[in-house]
């Protein structure tokens, strides 16, 4: 019976230096900080990357993500012409470093549910509201500036520094996106129409100007011969092809061929 106790004894001397052995350090790894937890309560004083030594049983080190992260979402909101527009949105962001203990006693952990959620869901529809449907599409730039200022002033207050923003995607209701498909088709139609006018002006023009060429080339002509039959004798050299004709016109026909030879 008393060897029994002294194994048990024993057995639980070293449970307990394991705990104390394992339990008395940390590590905090790159792209990280920690925060010590003394019986439930945090230290201010941000943990570093690397080693540390703590209280086994008594303390904690809870360690937080400092590097880039993500955080999407889908945000629903009216435009300021009342279409029901579907927004898909990603933020790039990380936690200020030297703010980690802050940060885990004033939101937890999962802070991205309890303040990036709401503060993106406000600022994505108040900033909708500000624009046509049409101009979400044509001034998603000015939109996307708007989303991305708001939200980094917002966040900043918790310590949550917003890299940038992207808009992934902007759906809108079927009837919209069926009104703006007519639009686009009849700004094309008409943009062939004028197309085509312009062309048929140009080939106008272009008539215009042989006629008159051709009405001044005849006033040419006739002033020409006004002064001079001798005109006539060189458009003849002109247009000669350089051959004699086989016969004359002259009865009876005579031919001119095998006379030269």
């Amino acid at each position: 019976m008393e060897n029994h106790n002294i194994m048990l004894i024993s057995f639980f001397l070293f449970i307990f230096s394991v705990l104390v052995i394992f339990g008395s350090w940390y590590i905090v790894q790159p792209g990280e900080r920690g925060v010590l937890v003394t019986l439930g309560n945090p230290s201010m004083d941000v943990k570093n990357e690397g080693f540390g030594l703590k209280m086994p049983l008594i303390q904690s080190v809870k360690k937080m993500s400092v590097r880039t992260q993500k955080y999407e979402a889908e945000a629903s909101a009216a435009s300021k012409d009342l279409q029901i527009v579907s927004t898909k949105i990603a933020v790039n962001y990380h936690l200020l470093p030297e703010s980690v203990p802050k940060i885990y006693q004033e939101l937890g952990k999962y802070y991205s549910d309890n303040v990036i959620q709401p503060a993106v869901q406000e600022i994505v529809k108040a900033t909708t509201a500000e624009f046509t449907a049409e101009e979400l599409i044509t001034k998603r730039p000015q939109v996307k500036e708007q989303i991305n200022f708001n939200l980094k002033e917002r966040l900043s207050t918790r310590n949550i520094i917003v890299e940038d923003i992207s808009i992934t995607n902007f759906d809108f209701s079927e009837s919209f996106n069926n009104a703006i498909e007519q639009k686009v088709t009849a700004e094309q139609l008409k943009l062939k129409a004028e197309r085509d006018l312009q062309r048929i002006e140009v080939e106008a023009r272009q008539k215009v100007a042989e006629a008159e060429g051709q009405a001044q080339a005849i006033s040419i002509i006739e002033e020409q011969l006004s002064k001079s039959t001798n005109y006539i004798e060189w458009l003849k050299v002109n247009k000669w092809d350089g051959k004699l004709p086989s016969v004359t016109s002259t009865i009876p026909f005579i031919d001119v061929t095998s006379k030269i030879e």
